[in-house]
């Protein structure tokens, strides 16, 4: 008996994501885009790894396709994405001369948000590292020194020259931060510039963050924790960029509105994520920096509180009240803050047993870390690595 003919299904939206993947931020704007589709959809996304720099497909110029949710690198990429003539939301630049609605995140607020976190910290000078090629890298410069100044602070700036080469650039970078007055909060305008502002500290032998404390900007995860220290990072919300980048097209594809021509929908950013480069209180009294400098630097050795006043020609008596005062820890609670971090570190990022991690943190004996550990965390040590390895 010959089978009834199937009805048609209802057609699939069409979309192609050109969106950067090599960096945190725009693979979490992938992941936005797929949660959007996942409550939404469905959609046939077109989707390839891709950089800062790719090309425009050239197959996408007789697409028939629905919709474009798209990261543009220049003004050629802006002309061939309009002359598809299809939905297009940007992702990236409001710089360049374009009608398509853009989504992305204020970056007034990234500015701001690190001159507050820095002068929270106790800082009192303060100094920006910036790459002058991206408008939007400007914009998050120009708001952090507006705010330092609202409050009566100057700001030295640095720009990248992209004319010198790794070794000079680095000599230049090293020699402005060895000039700088210290302690001193600086922001680089992104994680790129932030790890190579560690790279020339180090090169210099300037300590961080006693010396000089570190924030960057988009949180990308690899650059972040390959820095030496970790670099601390605002964090950029892509997913909820994707998320309603994706809602905005979906919305335009079926009519149930259209966006005005260049229209801006700018998400604050999220929290600032802190890890050891800006991890500090600004203290102006040199002998309790010091003995910052010497926990920070040797608190996993088994060293105790009497070893950092020998070390900082300080009483114990003298040491525990003015560290007390200038930082609200005694020499003893910074030592195990400082343990218990690398403690936290090992358990996310290798597979080592506790009696290891035991003796790579300063602990003589592995059941007090193990249960030291589930009082600070309100966990034991195997949840707590369960919960957050990576």
């Amino acid at each position: 008996m010959p089978q009834a003919p199937r009805s048609n299904p209802a057609r699939i939206p069409q979309v192609a994501v050109l969106v950067d993947t090599s960096r945190s931020y725009g693979r979490d704007i992938v992941r936005g885009i797929r949660r959007y589709v996942a409550e939404h959809g469905p959609w046939s996304l077109y989707l390839e790894p891709r950089d800062l720099r790719s090309r425009f497909p050239d197959w996408l110029k007789d697409w028939p396709g629905d919709g474009i949710l798209s990261r543009t690198v220049d003004a050629a990429m802006l002309r061939q994405l309009k002359a598809t003539k299809l939905p297009v939301i940007e992702l990236r630049t409001t710089v360049l001369p374009h009608s398509f609605p853009f989504v992305g995140m204020d970056n007034s607020i990234v500015g701001t948000r690190v001159a507050e976190h820095l002068r929270n910290r106790g800082f009192q000078r303060f100094a920006c590292y910036i790459d002058s090629a991206e408008a939007f890298f400007v914009e998050r410069s120009e708001y952090f020194v507006q705010t330092l100044r609202a409050h009566g602070f100057e700001c030295s700036v640095f720009k990248s020259s992209h004319r010198l080469r790794w070794d000079e650039h680095q000599r230049a970078l090293s020699e402005w931060l060895t000039s700088l007055e210290k302690p001193v909060g600086v922001f680089a305008v992104n994680d790129q510039l932030g790890f190579w502002l560690l790279d020339a500290a180090r090169r210099a032998g300037i300590a961080v963050p006693e010396e000089v404390a570190v924030v960057g900007a988009e949180n990308d995860n690899m650059l972040c924790d390959t820095a030496s220290p970790p670099l601390s990072s605002v964090r950029l919300r892509g997913q909820a960029v994707g998320y309603e980048a994706a809602r905005i097209l979906d919305e335009w594809m079926t009519k149930k509105h259209i966006p005005k021509a260049g229209e801006k929908h700018l998400l604050a950013p999220g929290d600032i994520v802190v890890r050891q480069s800006s991890d500090i209180v600004a203290v102006e009294d040199p002998r309790i920096a010091a003995a910052l400098r010497f926990i920070r630097q040797h608190a996993t050795e088994q060293i105790d509180v009497t070893r950092v006043a020998r070390e900082t020609a300080l009483s114990r008596s003298v040491l525990e009240r003015r560290m007390k005062a200038l930082i609200g820890r005694s020499p003893g609670e910074e030592i195990n803050r400082i343990r218990f971090a690398a403690v936290e570190k090992l358990l996310m990022q290798t597979d080592l047993t506790l009696d290891a991690i035991a003796a790579r943190c300063g602990f003589t004996h592995p059941q007090y870390m193990a249960e030291a550990f589930r009082k600070r965390a309100g966990m034991t040590p195997g949840e707590f690595r369960r919960q957050r390895a990576v």
